[in-house]
C-alpha cells in the first residue's frame, strides 16, 4: 500500500468526497479575508448563510422570523459546557428546533424546523473545507478538513502522514483532544471525529478515549473491505455517503450518562448494519402476509449487543409506525441491567421504557393502542397453577417481542409432565407461552452465542441469523480481546463417573428456575455444596488465589471475578481469602478491596446476611468495579454479573463452578472487553470446565475456537520464544551484576545494556525492541506460571533497557534522588511489568539534563567523557536533531546545513567509516557551532527574523560580495518589517495574499541591487522562510500540550 504524505491524503479525502457528491473548498478562500467571504471572524464556526437558505428550503412553508429564531437557537450555545451543548444541539437535529410563531389573532402557536431534511438528502447543503482556521480566546487551530451539513460543522477530521513515524494515529488523536480544549465551539456541532495516518483510520464520538475510537471496514454492509483498500476510504464512503450519514445522525448516536459524567456512543459498523438489516426484516415479518419471525442477530458476547438493541428499538419505532416493544430477559438481574441500559438511551428512543413486576401490570401496560417499551421476564408468561394455558395478553399485530439471550432453553416448546401426589400437570416451554399471551406478535432475538450451542427451538420461534459478528471479527476490529484458559484445578476427591454424575446433577438444578423444582432437589445440592465448599478445599483455593491474583496484579493492571458454586461457598470462600489479607476486608460498602455480590434471602443465617445487598448498593459496587481507580479490585459472585455486566479492566475470571454452553461461554466473555493496553483475558478454572470449553467451542468457527479458551502455554512458548530471541541479540554481553548485585550495580547494569544494544545498529535495536514489547505482553497473559516466574527479573530488566533507549531524554520533571532511584530499582524487581518509568539514562550517569536550545560546553565535556561511547553518540546525535528541528522554525537555511552535517556524520558512524570518539569528537564541535550560531544575531546587531532572512539572502555568494554585509542586514530588516506589516491569518495558504507578498519581496530586491539571476531563488527562500515560522509556531504549540 502507497504510504502518503499529510497533503496527499488530504488531497486523496477530498477526491472521496467529490465521488459522494459534496462539494469541496479551500477553507481560506471562504475565511473572513479570502476571496469568497462566508465568515464575519475567525471565532465563527457556523456558515451562517448556508445555515439561513437551507433552513428556508427545507420548511419553505415558515416565515422568516421563525427561521430566523432557529438561527439564533443553533448559534448560540445555552451552557457554558461543551457536551450539554453539543447533546442540546444533536436533540435539535434529529427532533427539531420548536419555534414559536404568531397567529393573526396575537396568539402564539409552536411549530418545528428542521435543520436537516432526513427524507431527501440532497435537499440539504454538502461541503468540505480543508485547513479551515478557528481562533477562540487568542488561540490559532486549523483542523485538516471539516464536514458542514447545512453550514454546520459536524465532523472534523485530522490527518497525519504515512510517511512520518512520529506522527501516527495516536497524534491525530492527540490533536483532535487538543481542539477539543482550545476551540471547543467548533464541537458543539460535532456529530463524530475521524483520525488517520494514511495506513489506519478510525471514528469516534466526542466523549471517546483512543481504544474506542473504532475501525469501519465495510462501505455497504454486504463484506468486509479487501485489506488493500485504504482504510480511510473505506471508512469515508461507509459513513459519510449522504443517505448512511443521516441515517447514522438520526439514530445511531445517543447519549447516556452514569449520574457523573455524560458519554456519547456511536454505533459501531456491526451494530449499524445489522440493524438495519433486522428493520428490513422487521418490515416483512410483520407485513399482513409476513411470518412474525424477525430473526436472530448473534454478536459476541462484549461487542455491545445491549446498545445493538437500544439501536434497533429506536429505529424500529419509526419504521413500524410506533409498535409496542417487550423485552424479554430470563432473569431479574438480566431485566435490571438492560433495563437501565435502555434507560439510559431516553434521547434516542424518546419515550421511558417501563418495568411490569406482575403479570397484571404486563397486561395493564400493552392495554394501550400503540406505543411503549415494556421490560419482563419470560416467567411471566407462564400460567398460573390452575390454569391448562396462558391467557391472550394481547392480540394486537403491532407488538414486536425482543429477547436477550434467544438461545437458553426457556423458549422452546416441548411439553414436560410433571408428577404430583393425586395429578399430573403438563408444562411447556415457554416458547407456547409466549405465543399464546401474543398471538400476532413479532419476535427478533439478540444473542452473544451461536443459537446451536444448545437450542434447536430458536429459529422455530425467532427465525433464521439475520447477522453474525463473530470473536474472530471482534478480536480483529480491536471490539474484544483473546481470551486464554489456565488450568488450576483443586480436587472434589471423587472418581471421574461420580465427577460427571455430579455435572449432570448440578447443571439439572442450575436449568430449572421455578422454586417448586428447586425444592426437590435439595437433597442433590446439598451433597455438592458439601463437596466442592469443604473447609480444606476453600483453604486451598484462597491460597491459590491470593498468589495468582497478586502475581497478575504485578503483570497487568486491572480486577478479577471468582465464581463460586453457591452464595454459601462464596461467602465461606471471602471468610478464607480475608484470612489471608485481612486488610482487603471492609464493612463500608464504599471500601474494601474483595466483596461479596448476592442476593438475599430470608431465611439465610448470620453468616449469609452480612453480605446481604441491595438493589442501589449492588449498583454502588457495580459502579466502583467499572472504575479502574477504585480499590475495589475483588468480586466473588454465583451468578449474577455473569451476562451483561461490563468492566473493561477486569483481566482474569475464577471458575469453581460447574458450567457448559452459553452458560460457560457468557461468563467467561466478563474478560473480553478492551482496556488500555491489555493483551487477553484470563480464564483460571479451579473446578474442571476444560471439557465443558471444548464442547462449547464446537458450535463455533475455526478461527474463533483459535482465540477462545487458548491454553496459557501458548503465551508461555511464545514469551521464551522471544527471551531466547533477546538472548540471542546479547550474546556476549554480561549483565549478569543487574540479577544479583546492589541498587546502584544494577542501574549500571542498566546503562551498559543501553550502550551495548545501541552499538548493535540501527535493525538490531529496531528488533530489540519489539522483542521486548511481544515478551512483556505474553508475560501478561502467563506471568503465574512456573516458567514466567524464572524469568521474571529478567523481564523487568529488558523492559527497563528498552525504556532507557526509548526515552534517553527524560520530559521537565523534578530530579530523583538516589535514595528514590534505588527504591525504584528495588520495586522493579518485585514487580518486572511495572518498570516502564523507572529509568532515566541521563540520571544514571550523573548528568543533568540539559537545555536543548543552549548545549553547553560544560555539558558538552561531561558527554565526551561518558564510558559509554554508543550512548554518548545516540545522546548527542538525538539533542543536537531537537537543536535542528528547533532552529528551522527560526532559520531556515542555517538548519538546513546542520542538518546535513549531523546526517552526515551520523551514516558514516553506522556504516563504520569512523569510530564512536572520532564521532563524538565531530558532534561535539557541531553542537559547539550551533551554539556560536544562535549567538550570531546579537554580534550582527539582528533579531533572530532578520538574522534569519540575512542567512537567506546571503546563501549567495555573488550576492554577498556584490552588495556586502552591510546592505544584506538593512534589506533583511526591510524584508522583517514589511512581512510582519503584510501578513494576515492563513496568508500563507491563500494563493492571492502569497502572489502580493511575492512581488513585495521582488520590489525590496529590486530597490537595492539585489543580482537578478538570483533574485527568483531568494524570493523563494524568503517565501519558505517565512511559512516554515508560522507553521512550525503552531505545531511548536501543539506539540508543548501534548
Amino acid at each position: 500500500m502507497a504510504l502518503y504524505s499529510e497533503q496527499e491524503l488530504e488531497q486523496a479525502a477530498l477526491e472521496w468526497f467529490q465521488e459522494l457528491g459534496y462539494e469541496t473548498q479551500y477553507g481560506p478562500e471562504l475565511s473572513p479575508e479570502g476571496d469568497y467571504p462566508e465568515r464575519k471572524d475567525y471565532s465563527q464556526v457556523v456558515l451562517e448563510e448556508r445555515l439561513r437558505e437551507a433552513l428556508s428550503r427545507i420548511n419553505f412553508h415558515l416565515p422568516p422570523e421563525a427561521i430566523e429564531e432557529a438561527v439564533r437557537k443553533i448559534i448560540v450555545p445555552q451552557s457554558p459546557h461543551l457536551l450539554i451543548n453539543n447533546q442540546a444541539f444533536h436533540q435539535m437535529l434529529t427532533d427539531g428546533i420548536d419555534v414559536q410563531i404568531k397567529r393573526e389573532d396575537g396568539s402564539y402557536k409552536t411549530e418545528k424546523v428542521w435543520p436537516i431534511d432526513f427524507k431527501a438528502p440532497e435537499n440539504n447543503d454538502w461541503l468540505v473545507l480543508n485547513q479551515f482556521t478557528v481562533i477562540e480566546n487568542g488561540v490559532e487551530k486549523r483542523p485538516d478538513l471539516v464536514v458542514f451539513v447545512n453550514g454546520m460543522p459536524l465532523v472534523v477530521i485530522e490527518l497525519k502522514s504515512a510517511s512520518n513515524e512520529e506522527a501516527d494515529i495516536t497524534k491525530a488523536y492527540n490533536q483532535i483532544q487538543t481542539y477539543k480544549k482550545t476551540i471547543p465551539s467548533l464541537f458543539v456541532y460535532n456529530a463524530f471525529s475521524v483520525i488517520s495516518d494514511g495506513i489506519n483510520a478510525r471514528v469516534g464520538s466526542l466523549t471517546a478515549d483512543e481504544d474506542r475510537f473504532m475501525m469501519w471496514r465495510t462501505i455497504d454492509g454486504k463484506e468486509l473491505a479487501p485489506e488493500g483498500i485504504p482504510q480511510l476510504g473505506v471508512l469515508l464512503k461507509g459513513m459519510l455517503e449522504k443517505g448512511r450519514f443521516l441515517d447514522l445522525l438520526r439514530y445511531f448516536i445517543l447519549f447516556q450518562t452514569d449520574g457523573e459524567k455524560i458519554y456519547k456512543i456511536l454505533a459501531a459498523y456491526h451494530q449499524y448494519h445489522a440493524t438495519n438489516k433486522a428493520i428490513d426484516r422487521a418490515i416483512e415479518a410483520t407485513a399482513e402476509e409476513g411470518d412474525r419471525k424477525i430473526g436472530v442477530i448473534w454478536h459476541t458476547q462484549g461487542s455491545g449487543k445491549s446498545l445493538s438493541m437500544v439501536f434497533y428499538t429506536g429505529k424500529v419505532v419509526h419504521a413500524l409506525d410506533n409498535p409496542t416493544v417487550v423485552v424479554i430477559t430470563d432473569r431479574n438481574d438480566l431485566d435490571d441491567q438492560l433495563y437501565s441500559t435502555f434507560s439510559r438511551s431516553k434521547q434516542l428512543l424518546r419515550q421511558t421504557p417501563k418495568q411490569a413486576r406482575s403479570r397484571k401490570e404486563l397486561r395493564d401496560l400493552l392495554s394501550v393502542e400503540s406505543g411503549g417499551i415494556i421490560f419482563t421476564t419470560i416467567q411471566k408468561f407462564a400460567p398460573d397453577e390452575e390454569e391448562d394455558r396462558m391467557p391472550v395478553l394481547t392480540d394486537r399485530r403491532n407488538v414486536v417481542v425482543i429477547a436477550d439471550e434467544a438461545h437458553r432453553t426457556q423458549y422452546g416448546f416441548e411439553a414436560k409432565v410433571s408428577k404430583g401426589n393425586d395429578k399430573a400437570h403438563v408444562r411447556f416451554g415457554y416458547a407456547k407461552y409466549l405465543r399464546d399471551a401474543l398471538p400476532n406478535a413479532s419476535f427478533i432475538g439478540f444473542t452473544g452465542t451461536p443459537v446451536e450451542l444448545v437450542d434447536r427451538n430458536t429459529p422455530a420461534v425467532f427465525g433464521d441469523y439475520i447477522d453474525i459478528y463473530d470473536m474472530t471479527q471482534a478480536v480483529e476490529d480491536g471490539a474484544t480481546v483473546k481470551i486464554y484458559y489456565e488450568s488450576r484445578v483443586v480436587k472434589l476427591n471423587l472418581p471421574d463417573e461420580e465427577k460427571e454424575k455430579l455435572d449432570r446433577e448440578y447443571e439439572e438444578i442450575t436449568e430449572h428456575q421455578e422454586l417448586e423444582e428447586r425444592e426437590k432437589l435439595k437433597a442433590k445440592w446439598a451433597r455438592i455444596e458439601a463437596l466442592a465448599g469443604a473447609e480444606h478445599r476453600l483453604e486451598e483455593i484462597a491460597r491459590d488465589f491470593v498468589e495468582h491474583f497478586e502475581k497478575r496484579q504485578q503483570a497487568i493492571f486491572g480486577k478479577a471475578m471468582v465464581v463460586a458454586m453457591s452464595r454459601r461457598i462464596a461467602v465461606d470462600l471471602y471468610d478464607q481469602i480475608v484470612k489471608l489479607r485481612p486488610d482487603w476486608h471492609s464493612d463500608d460498602i464504599e471500601k474494601g478491596v474483595i466483596k461479596v455480590v448476592m442476593t438475599g434471602n430470608s431465611s439465610d443465617d448470620e453468616k449469609l446476611r452480612k453480605h446481604h445487598t441491595t438493589k442501589a448498593q449492588r449498583e454502588l459496587l457495580a459502579k466502583r468495579m467499572r472504575d479502574p481507580e477504585d480499590e475495589l479490585k475483588i468480586v466473588i459472585v454465583r451468578d449474577m454479573w455473569l451476562t451483561g455486566f461490563d468492566v473493561p479492566c477486569m483481566h482474569t475470571i475464577y471458575i469453581d463452578k460447574p458450567m457448559q454452553g452459553h452458560n460457560l461461554m457468557q461468563a467467561i466473555a466478563r474478560v473480553n472487553r478492551v482496556f488500555r493496553d491489555k493483551p487477553g483475558g484470563l480464564v483460571v478454572d479451579y473446578i474442571g470446565i476444560a471439557d465443558s470449553l471444548k464442547r462449547a467451542l464446537n458450535h463455533y468457527s475455526a478461527s474463533d475456537r483459535k482465540i477462545t479458551g487458548i491454553d496459557t502455554q501458548m503465551a508461555v512458548d511464545i514469551m521464551l520464544e522471544k527471551y531466547d530471541l533477546i538472548l540471542d541479540l546479547l550474546h556476549g554481553h554480561d549483565y549478569r551484576k543487574f540479577l544479583n548485585g546492589s541498587a546502584s550495580e544494577r542501574m549500571q547494569a542498566i546503562v551498559e545494556t543501553v550502550d551495548y544494544v545501541l552499538g548493535l545498529g540501527e535493525e538490531k535495536k529496531r528488533q530489540f525492541l519489539q522483542w521486548v514489547t511481544e515478551l512483556s505482553k505474553a508475560y501478561a497473559l502467563c506471568a503465574t506460571t512456573p516458567e514466567a516466574e524464572r524469568i521474571s527479573v529478567e523481564v523487568g530488566f529488558f523492559k527497563s533497557v528498552k525504556a532507557g533507549i526509548v526515552k534517553m531524554i527524560p520530559a521537565p520533571g523534578k530530579k530523583r534522588t538516589a535514595s528514590q532511584l534505588d527504591a525504584e530499582i528495588k520495586q522493579l524487581i518485585s514487580k518486572s511489568v511495572l518498570s516502564e518509568g523507572v529509568v532515566d539514562i541521563l540520571d544514571a550517569m550523573g548528568i543533568d539534563k540539559p537545555n536543548i536550545a543552549i548545549l553547553s560546553d560544560e555539558f558538552l565535556e561531561e558527554v565526551r567523557g561518558l564510558k559509554h561511547k554508543n550512548l554518548a553518540v545516540e545522546l548527542l546525535n538525538r539533542l543536537i536533531r531537537g537543536k535542528v528541528k528547533s532552529m528551522s522554525r527560526r532559520n531556515l537555511v542555517q538548519s538546513k546545513k546542520f542538518s546535513e552535517m549531523l546526517d552526515e556524520a551520523i551514516t558514516r558512524y553506522r556504516n563504520k567509516a569512523i569510530e564512536s570518539t572520532q564521532v563524538i569528537f565531530e558532534l561535539i564541535e557541531l553542537a559547539k557551532e550551533m551554539n556560536r550560531a544562535h549567538q550570531r544575531g546579537e554580534a550582527e546587531g539582528l533579531s533572530e527574523e532578520e538574522l534569519a532572512f540575512y542567512d537567506a539572502l546571503a546563501n549567495n555568494k555573488s550576492a554577498k560580495e556584490i552588495l556586502g554585509d552591510q546592505v544584506l542586514k538593512q534589506i533583511a530588516r526591510d524584508l522583517t518589517d514589511a512581512i510582519k506589516r503584510n501578513m494576515t491569518i492563513d496568508w500563507n495558504l491563500r494563493e492571492s495574499v502569497r502572489a502580493r507578498m511575492r512581488v513585495m519581496v521582488k520590489k525590496l530586491l529590486r530597490k537595492y541591487g539585489y543580482p537578478p539571476d538570483q533574485q527568483q531563488k531568494a524570493v523563494e527562500t524568503v517565501m519558505e522562510q517565512t511559512e516554515l515560522m508560522c507553521k512550525n509556531e503552531a505545531d511548536g504549540l501543539d506539540e508543548e500540550e501534548f
